[in-house]
C-alpha cells in the first residue's frame, strides 16, 4: 500500500472518519449542504455531524433541520440508508454573535467530542454591506477560531475562502498573501463606525477589489494566520462553483448564485446581452469536487500535518481543465434549446459583448424595452408587471458579475495536484476532485438539466411539451428577425426603385412561407 509522508500504513480516507465526530458551519448553505451528505454517504463509520443553525423565518432549528433532510439532496441516503440521518445534530448558534451564540452546554459538547471542524459559513452577496460583511466574514471566523482552541481533540480545522479573495492580482499561488489592511484594525473600526459612514468609506476600503466579499475573504485568511496559533489549518479556495458533477446526483443546484440566475434567465428568454471577453478562461467548478477537496485536505492535515504552517489548496480549473466564457455560454444555449423550460417568454439565444457601448444598447433593446412592454400588457389585462423589476435584477446580477468575465487569473494549483497524487486509486474514484476528470458538455448538460429540475422543479416529463413550443418559438424568432432586417432594409433603400422591387419580391416569399407552415 502506499506510503505517505512517512506513515508505513496508508490510512483510507473513510477509515480515516471513523468514530470522528465533525463541527460544521454553514451546513445549510449550498456547499455546506454537499458536505454532509457526502460525509454521510461516503464515511459511514462517522459518529455525528454537529451542524451549527439558527433560527429563521420563524422556523426553529428542528423545523429548518428536517426541511433540509427532506430536500431531494438527501434522497439517497433516504431510500437507502435513514439512519445515518440521525447522526446530524443541530447545535443552536449564530456566527454573528458572541461565542457564536452556543450555549455553554453546548459548547461543552463540541470541546469534548469534535475531532474535524469545517468552517462554510459566511455571507456570498458581492453587494453584502461591509459591515455585516466582517462581521460574518471575519468576527465569524475568529470566534470559532478561538472556540477550536479550546477543542481537547482537534485534529484538522478547514476554512473555506474563494480563489477570488487576490483577485488584485493575476496570478495566485497557493500562499496567503498580505493583507490590504490590518485585520484586527478593520473589526475595530466596523465596531464604532456608524452605518452611513461605514458606507462612504467602503469603496475606499476595498480599493482595486470588486466587492465586500472578496475584501473580507482575504482578511480572513491573513487573520487565520495570527489567530491559529498550533492549530491544524488548512484553506480551500473554490473558483465558480456550480452544479455537482456526479454527487449525490448530477446537476444537483438549488441556489441561484453566480451564472445561475443568468443562464437560468436566459433559458427563459429574457435575458440576451452581457458584458464578457468571450475568449477568457471561465474558472468553474462542480461542487460536489470541492466537497471531496475538503474532505481530503482535512484527512491530509490530520495524519501528515504539513511543516510550513497553513496549507492553501486553489480548486480551480483553469489550469487543468479550462473552458471560455464563449464555450460556457455556447453550450448553455445549446442545452437550454434541447432541454427547454416551460412557459419560456421567448426563444433563448443571446450572446456576449467585449464592447461596453455595443452591449448597453442591447441591454436597452433587448432587455429594458421589451420589459416596459410586456408590463405595459400586464397592466391592462389585469394581471401583476413584474418583468422590469426581474430585469432591474438581472443588470445587477450581470453588473456584479462583470468583473469576472472581463479579467482572468491564473489559479496555481500545485497542492491540489500533489493531494491528489497521495490518495490510493480507490479514494481518488470516491473523492474525486481531479478536475481533468470533466467532460464539459456532458458537465454543462446535466447543470441546464438540474437547473430545470432542481430549481424551477420541472419533472422530466414536461420536456415533450415544452420542445414542441420552443419549436413553434423558434420559428417565431426567425421570422421576427427577418422581419426586423427587412424593414431596416426598406427604410435604408426607400428611394430606390430596384430596392423597392426586391422588397416586394422578398416579402412574397415570406407569405408564401408563412402560408405552408403549420405551427401557428
Amino acid at each position: 500500500m502506499a506510503t505517505i509522508l512517512g506513515i508505513s500504513d496508508y490510512i483510507p480516507v473513510s477509515q480515516f472518519y471513523h468514530d470522528r465526530s465533525i463541527f460544521v458551519t454553514g451546513g445549510t448553505g449550498f456547499m455546506g449542504k454537499v458536505l454532509v451528505e457526502k460525509l454521510l454517504w461516503s464515511c459511514p463509520g462517522i459518529k455525528n455531524i454537529y451542524l451549527l443553525m439558527r433560527p429563521k423565518k420563524g422556523q426553529d432549528v428542528a423545523a429548518r433541520l428536517a426541511e433540509l433532510l427532506n430536500a431531494p439532496l438527501f434522497d439517497r441516503l433516504r431510500k437507502t440508508r435513514p439512519l445515518e440521518l440521525n447522526k446530524i445534530v443541530p447545535i443552536v448558534g449564530d456566527v454573528t454573535e458572541p461565542e457564536l451564540g452556543i450555549s455553554q452546554s453546548d459548547q461543552n459538547l463540541l470541546i469534548r467530542t469534535v475531532s474535524l471542524v469545517f468552517h462554510s459559513a459566511a455571507t456570498v452577496k458581492f453587494d453584502e454591506a461591509l459591515k455585516l460583511s466582517v462581521t460574518i466574514n471575519m468576527v465569524g471566523t475568529k470566534r470559532l477560531v478561538e472556540l477550536c482552541h479550546r477543542m481537547l481533540g482537534l485534529e484538522a480545522l478547514i476554512h473555506v475562502s474563494t480563489a477570488y479573495c487576490n483577485c488584485d492580482r493575476e496570478e495566485v499561488s497557493e500562499v496567503i498573501y498580505p493583507p490590504p489592511y490590518d485585520p484586527e484594525k478593520i473589526i475595530q473600526c466596523m465596531e464604532w463606525m456608524d452605518d452611513d459612514l461605514v458606507q462612504a468609506l467602503t469603496p475606499k476600503l476595498i480599493g482595486n477589489r470588486p466587492n465586500t466579499y472578496t475584501f473580507t475573504k482575504a482578511l480572513a485568511e491573513s487573520m487565520l494566520v495570527k489567530e491559529c496559533g498550533n492549530l491544524p489549518v488548512a484553506i480551500v479556495r473554490p473558483s465558480i462553483v456550480l452544479s455537482s458533477i456526479r454527487e449525490p446526483v448530477a446537476g444537483w443546484v438549488d441556489n441561484w448564485n453566480g451564472p445561475t440566475g443568468l443562464i437560468a434567465a436566459a433559458g427563459k428568454g429574457f435575458f440576451r446581452t452581457m458584458l464578457c471577453h468571450d475568449s477568457m478562461v471561465a474558472d468553474l467548478i462542480p461542487v460536489d469536487m470541492v466537497i471531496n477537496l475538503m474532505i481530503c485536505a482535512a484527512w491530509r492535515t490530520a495524519t501528515s500535518r504539513p511543516a510550513g504552517g497553513i496549507l492553501v489548496y486553489n480548486c480551480c480549473t483553469g489550469q487543468q481543465m479550462p473552458i471560455t466564457w464563449r464555450n460556457f455560454v455556447d453550450y448553455s444555449f445549446t442545452f437550454m434549446r434541447k432541454n427547454p423550460l416551460k412557459d419560456v417568454v421567448w426563444y433563448p439565444d443571446g450572446s456576449c459583448h467585449s464592447n461596453w457601448a455595443i452591449n448597453s444598447v442591447r441591454m436597452l433593446t433587448l432587455h429594458v424595452l421589451p420589459a416596459y412592454v410586456l408590463d405595459f400588457f400586464s397592466r391592462i389585462s389585469g394581471k401583476k408587471p413584474i418583468m422590469v423589476r426581474i430585469q432591474s435584477k438581472l443588470s445587477k446580477a450581470a453588473k456584479c458579475l462583470e468583473y469576472f468575465t472581463t479579467q482572468q487569473w491564473h489559479f496555481k494549483d500545485d497542492n491540489v495536484k500533489h493531494l491528489n497524487s497521495l490518495l490510493s486509486a480507490e479514494d481518488r474514484r470516491t473523492f474525486l476532485f481531479d478536475v481533468r476528470e470533466i467532460h464539459w458538455p456532458t458537465y454543462l448538460e446535466s447543470y441546464i438539466l438540474g437547473i430545470r429540475h432542481f430549481i424551477f422543479k420541472e419533472p422530466p416529463n414536461s420536456l415533450p411539451k415544452a420542445r414542441k413550443y420552443l419549436q413553434k418559438l423558434f420559428w417565431v424568432h426567425r421570422f421576427t428577425q427577418l422581419f426586423a432586417l427587412l424593414l431596416v432594409w426598406r427604410a435604408l433603400m426607400v428611394h430606390s426603385q430596384t430596392a423597392r422591387k426586391a422588397w416586394f419580391v422578398m416579402l412574397d416569399i415570406i407569405l408564401r412561407i408563412a402560408r405552408m407552415i403549420p405551427f401557428i
